[in-house]
């Protein structure tokens, strides 16, 4: 059976346990007692030589115990002095205790906070789940976004990673975030209890990042899981972008979000993109163009003064703006319908702008008749396709290939692996226009691209060995391959079409010296598109329908099947567009390989075409 010192020193260190408060309340009442004690004595006993009362012996305690100095002036009897002096030296102790305990609870209370476990208390905020390359995409377009703004705005980063790590690569990327602040925090985003310290309750809304592990769509599924059906969620649904990676995984995560979740498969977007810009050089630049915040972007708008007129009647109505759709009340939004679609009370229009407040109607701009010109018809020749390296990416970049490229049409695919011969065993059977070929060879080797006659081959992939090498590593030996191919194109005088992925947004500016006509860095494009489904939810039906081949899409074609070349207004290009149930939003000027592109330009702007530049337009 305990003792009673076993249960004193048991209850003792239970109370020290109880942390900085209880300490400093306990010194406080080991004071007091002494104090109090010492002055009873002093009085019962009639040792105050001064006659001092017993308030006025307990406040000179006090005094005493606060600073040993006013001892210095002590008089009275030796019992006195002596009882002053035991104030004294237990003040001494004391004070000594506070301060050891009031600086130990202050490091402690800092490295709380430099854990990042305290609860955020913003409302009207932007959570961003996960730690990625993905985030300085997603935080640059948030901060852009929010720029012009009237009041100050706030994006939590939740992730399990070390609060100050995270704060110091933020500060390192963005030394300015403008009016937005950025919080971090650390915590699981799967955990329940941490997802509480990101205050989803109170947010506007919510972004999970894919994780950069083996199995990324797991725990994205999870955290949905996490914020949907969180006990103290809030009743009003909540409004989430979240990116997959495997398609089969969608059915899933949308049961889990049902309608609170707007889904992003990354790889299908990505591969997407890479099989249409391989094809039409430059498209990759109009995509980020309309992605990212920095330019113009996609705007949903209610224009009383176009009901009763046509939607190709109004692709004129807008001077500084570009209509691509139109959205009736309770419908889907609709890319490029046809011209003759009336547009009725009630109904929005989607227009590309630099700003929401830049939707205005105007005088439309004189076109001349004379310059427009009806396209040839030209029959479509087989294409040769060439891919250069091998990631999960490419089977869905070869089977979106298959439904842009004429039928007879080949697709050679070399990497530095066998695992691919099986993968494309199994597509085989499913493609309709192009066959394929597979040849295991090193992809930056000098000697197996030039066996391959490069410049036989109408397009040029060259994909990163991302399944394999870290993201560094695939980028090197992506820029190898590109260095390569310039040397022989220059050498040879042969021209092709050169389209490259990159992983890393910083490498691109040391592959620009490739020349290659096209960089499509993945993870920057999916955060730009997670980014703008995030301030508005509506996009994410506008870019399935631009992504989706049965759709409307974006088109790169000859200026010479729109104007005699020269130099006219845009607004006769839109016209030209128009008589052939196409909606031109821009142009490209060839010679600047891989720039010159203006998305968006004023009706009224002159603009000098050669034959062999580019229109850029939304077709069926």
């Amino acid at each position: 059976m305990p003792s009673w010192r076993d249960r004193l020193r048991y209850a003792f260190d239970n109370f020290m346990a109880r942390g900085t408060i209880a300490l400093i309340a306990g010194l406080f009442f080991v004071s007091a007692i002494g104090i109090l004690a010492i002055s009873l004595v002093i009085t019962m006993m009639g040792l105050s030589g001064e006659g001092m009362s017993l308030p006025d012996l307990i406040w000179a305690s006090l005094m005493r115990t606060l600073d040993a100095g006013t001892m210095g002036a002590d008089r009275g009897s030796a019992g006195f002095l002596v009882g002053m002096l035991a104030v004294t030296l237990g003040g001494i102790f004391v004070i000594s205790a506070l301060i050891g305990v009031i600086n130990t609870g202050l490091e402690g209370k800092l490295d709380e906070l430099r854990k990042g476990r305290s609860r955020v208390v913003e409302k009207n905020h932007t959570v961003v789940l996960g730690w990625s390359q993905q985030v300085f995409t997603v935080l640059a377009e948030l901060v852009a976004a929010n720029s012009n703004l009237p009041h100050r705005t706030t994006v939590v980063v939740l992730a399990d990673r070390d609060k100050v790590a995270m704060d110091d690569e933020i500060r390192a990327r963005f030394p300015d975030t403008g009016r937005t602040s950025v919080v971090c925090r650390s915590g699981k985003p799967m955990d329940i209890d941490d997802l509480e310290i990101a205050r989803l309750e109170t947010s506007r809304s919510i972004l999970v990042l894919s994780p950069e592990v083996d199995d990324p769509d797991a725990e994205v599924i999870k955290t949905l899981l996490a914020i949907t059906n969180h006990p103290r969620r809030r009743p009003e649904p909540y409004h989430i972008v979240a990116e997959l990676r495997d398609p089969a995984n969608l059915d899933i995560a949308r049961l889990v979000g049902r309608e609170e979740v707007q889904l992003i498969l990354g790889g299908d977007v990505i591969s997407r993109i890479v099989a249409q810009t391989c094809r039409q050089s430059g498209l990759s630049i109009v995509y980020s163009e309309l992605l990212d915040f920095d330019g113009d972007e996609i705007y949903f708008a209610s224009v009383p003064g176009l009901v009763g007129r046509t939607f190709g009647e109004a692709l004129a109505a807008f001077e500084g703006s570009a209509l691509i759709g139109l959205q009736a009340a309770g419908s889907v939004p609709r890319l490029n319908p046809p011209m003759d679609t009336l547009i009725a009370v009630g109904d929005e229009v989607i227009v590309i702008s630099a700003d929401d407040d830049t939707i205005r109607l105007g005088a439309a701009a004189d076109v001349d008749e004379t310059a427009m010109l009806s396209p040839a018809l030209k029959p479509a020749a087989p294409e040769r396709t060439l891919v250069l390296g091998w990631n999960w990416r490419a089977p869905t970049i070869i089977r979106e290939l298959d439904g842009y490229v004429p039928a007879g049409s080949l697709a050679m695919i070399v990497a530095d692996r066998p695992g691919p011969a099986a993968v494309l065993d199994a597509l085989r059977p499913s493609l309709v226009n192009q066959s394929l070929t597979f040849r295991q060879a090193n992809t930056t080797s000098r000697s197996v691209l030039e066996a391959l006659d490069v410049a036989s081959f109408d397009n040029v992939i060259v994909l990163c060995y991302s399944d394999d090498l870290e993201p560094q590593q695939a980028d090197s030996k992506t820029l190898f391959t590109l260095l390569h191919l310039r040397d022989m194109q220059e050498r040879s005088g042969q021209d092709f079409s050169i389209v490259s992925e990159m992983l890393d947004l910083r490498n691109r500016a040391l592959a620009e010296v490739t020349h290659a006509d096209d960089f499509i860095v993945s993870s920057r494009l999916v955060s730009l598109l997670m980014a703008q489904v995030a301030e508005n939810p509506r996009l994410n039906a506008v870019f399935g329908d631009l992504f989706d081949p049965d759709g409307s899409e974006i088109y790169l074609r000859p200026a010479s099947d729109y104007v005699e070349p020269g130099t006219e207004v845009f607004a006769t290009i839109v016209e030209s567009g128009r008589r052939r149930g196409e909606v031109a939003i821009g142009y490209r000027v060839v010679s600047s390989r891989g720039q010159g592109v203006r998305v968006n330009p004023p009706k009224s702007t002159r603009v000098a075409l050669a034959a062999t530049d580019m229109v850029i337009v939304l077709a069926a």
